[in-house]
């Protein structure tokens, strides 16, 4: 994979006025909050990150980072500093089903587009691989990063309440080894707070759905399985197990944590009967059972249970008041879709509350935030749940009513008879359906916008999908869609995609070389953070024709892409003039930016600056007993 070496933005922030002691709040600092952290002092605003935990994440919790989370990374500079710690994509390999890890295979599933049918669709698709990196691990590089570009970061700081008012939020928290009580003046008020967000509740925002409707115990131990495992690399191996076949699922779980020595094991309870034993000897037992070794040597290290919820908030945002994350969008682990989706839910607002705090863009821009990422947790947990559903047909072939179900089962599916035939063919049919889950990559990429931070198109038919949108992705350039990926070549010769031409925290109108006049348009109007990229000029030139091919536009066109990589507008027919390209222009920016931009102009040519000190600071690792595993599996993948 190529990675852009294009440096984050150099903004010069501003004094701020009305007694503020930042500009904006992060109160959580999970992979939402923390990406929000890292993007807002990388675009220059002055923000303050709390949590109540002594230190980062003491639990694997969320590890699969798909493609899109991948390219927020790597707009904000730390992607090749992530994949240092994580397990590469090609090692995340086959989901394998099977009776025990060292017992009889029954099916394997090539995932996270590593299959022969579906690797191109994901180089196709983005610059970026996939990721496999533990929260534990995820959370330090953000926090780290985001130190060193000025935001400060604040441990045992719990949030008590707030009240704010015309002009800003005033914030109190509690330090929780001494006690003291103290407040804040900010801005704005961004809640990751996870799961149970009392920001959430303090505001009111309104949900549907419904919490814990399923259990599943989560043992996370340490042994050496590497010879059952480093012949057919996997991080998920699900076991057709009668002694672990409980739950919704119905099948246990091994998951790699770190390859191949420290592991997760999983199985469902039933809820009726209230939490299970997981006394160590019950649990010694029951990893013994799904690796299939009766003698294996086991280092427990942590044993706790999680509920799972299938709950999204209608509204994410109350006045000056935003959440985001698990806060507003609580399910399973299931797809993989938790922290990816809480990254992008922070990118989307880090920028648009950072062009409000400097000036370049009216109040109102923050009224897209829900508008676009609401639908997107709504569909999100709908998602992760029915993919827990779903495991139902591969285990049609259970002998129902038998002492033993997989083992008297396994006698039928394999019968040379018009049964057994019809049992195969059933089980691969419930195999397919599982690409829902593990190549869905329709679901991580096709989000589309609806907003005011969206122009529509005049005239513009409804987008006709032309294949499942939750399994593929429909790359396109239309207005609400992410810019597609496209190879160019640097100044260098190197590749660089379409993406690192746009975002680093400024607007972007993409044109090719006929579009000098909105080239011309740009600079006339000389906004500080509206950046005019014309492919085919030297430094951004298509000699494979892979733009040409995929912009759905003129050349003479022009696309104006937002700084989280989202086509803002786009004009599809040639423009020559410069008064008509300079005007079409204006008229975009003014409704994207909720504000006239004469006037952004001429604010943003008055604003004072003044400089910045990185803070420094260490980031602990939190014992197992300081923190609260009881909803480790809501972003568990």
């Amino acid at each position: 994979m190529d990675s852009t070496t294009l440096p984050p933005p150099a903004f010069t922030p501003f004094t701020p006025r009305g007694g503020f002691d930042t500009d904006v709040i992060v109160v959580g600092l999970g992979p939402a909050g923390g990406t929000a952290a890292l993007a807002l002092a990388t675009y220059g605003v002055r923000v303050h990150g709390v949590t109540m935990f002594p230190g980062v994440a003491n639990s694997p919790r969320a590890h699969i980072t798909n493609q899109r989370a991948v390219e927020v990374l790597r707009d904000l500079g730390i992607e090749t500093e992530a994949r240092k710690y994580a397990t590469p994509w090609d090692q995340m390999g086959d989901t394998l089903f099977t009776t025990s890890l060292a017992g009889e295979e029954i099916i394997r599933l090539q995932t996270w587009g590593t299959g022969d049918r579906r690797y191109g669709d994901y180089l196709n698709g983005s610059p970026c691989g996939m990721l496999d990196l533990p929260q534990p691990l995820m959370e330090p590089i953000l926090l780290k990063n985001a130190t060193e570009r000025g935001a400060i970061i604040s441990y045992n700081t719990e949030y008590l309440d707030h009240v704010q008012d015309d002009d800003g939020v005033t914030v109190r928290f509690r330090d929780t080894r001494t006690g003291h009580v103290f407040s804040q003046r900010t801005r704005y008020l961004l809640g990751f707070d996870g799961a149970k967000s009392k920001i959430a509740e303090d505001v009111g925002l309104p949900f549907d759905g419904e919490l814990a409707r399923a259990g599943t115990a989560y043992i996370l131990f340490n042994a050496d399985l590497s010879r059952y495992v480093a012949h057919r690399p996997s991080i998920l191996h699900w076991i057709f197990n009668s002694k672990a076949g409980f739950g919704e699922i119905g099948m246990g779980l091994l998951r790699a944590i770190k390859p191949w020595t420290q592991w997760i094991a999983g199985w469902g309870f039933d809820m009726a009967n209230g939490e299970p034993d997981l006394s160590d000897d019950v649990v010694l037992a029951q990893i013994r059972t799904l690796v299939g070794d009766p003698d294996l040597e086991v280092e427990l290290l942590s044993k706790s249970c999680w509920y799972v919820n299938q709950q999204h908030a209608l509204n994410y945002q109350s006045g000056r008041v935003f959440c985001g994350g698990d806060a507003v969008h609580r399910h399973p682990p299931s797809s993989g879709l938790g922290s990816n989706t809480s990254i992008q839910d922070a990118f989307n607002l880090a920028w648009k509350t950072a062009f409000v705090v400097k000036g370049h863009a009216g109040t109102g821009l923050l009224d897209s935030y829900t508008p676009e990422r609401a639908p997107v947790g709504e569909q999100i947990v709908a998602r992760a749940n029915q993919s827990r559903k779903d495991y139902a047909g591969l285990r049609e072939w259970f002998a129902t009513g038998s002492d033993d179900p997989v083992r008297d089962g396994l006698v039928k599916l394999k019968e040379a008879s018009p049964e057994g035939v019809a049992l195969r063919e059933r089980l691969y049919e419930a195999l397919e359906l599982k690409n829902t889950e593990f190549n869905a990559h329709g679901v991580e990429l096709n989000q589309r916008y609806a907003s005011g931070a969206v122009v529509d198109e005049p005239g513009a038919e409804p987008e006709q999908w032309l294949r499942d949108r939750e399994v593929y992705l429909q790359a396109t350039t239309r207005p609400g869609a992410k810019l597609p990926h496209a190879w160019l070549v640097g100044p260098d010769g190197t590749r660089v995609s379409t993406l690192d031409v746009v975002g680093k925290g400024a607007l972007t109108l993409l044109t090719g070389i006929g579009g000098q006049a909105w080239k011309r348009a740009a600079q006339k109007l000389d906004l500080p953070l509206l950046r005019p990229v014309v492919v085919g000029e030297p430094g951004t030139i298509d000699p494979y024709g892979n733009w040409h091919r995929i912009r759905e536009i003129d050349e003479a066109g022009a696309l104006l892409v937002r700084p989280d990589g989202y086509v803002a507008w786009r004009h599809r027919t040639a423009v020559w003039d410069d008064a008509e390209a300079l005007d079409a222009l204006e008229a975009a920016l003014e409704a994207v930016l909720a504000a006239p931009v004469r006037s952004l102009i001429e604010t943003a040519a008055r604003r004072p600056a003044y400089s910045t000190r990185p803070v420094p600071i260490t980031v602990p690792q939190a014992s197992p007993t300081d923190r609260d595993d009881a909803t480790m599996g809501e972003t568990a993948r």
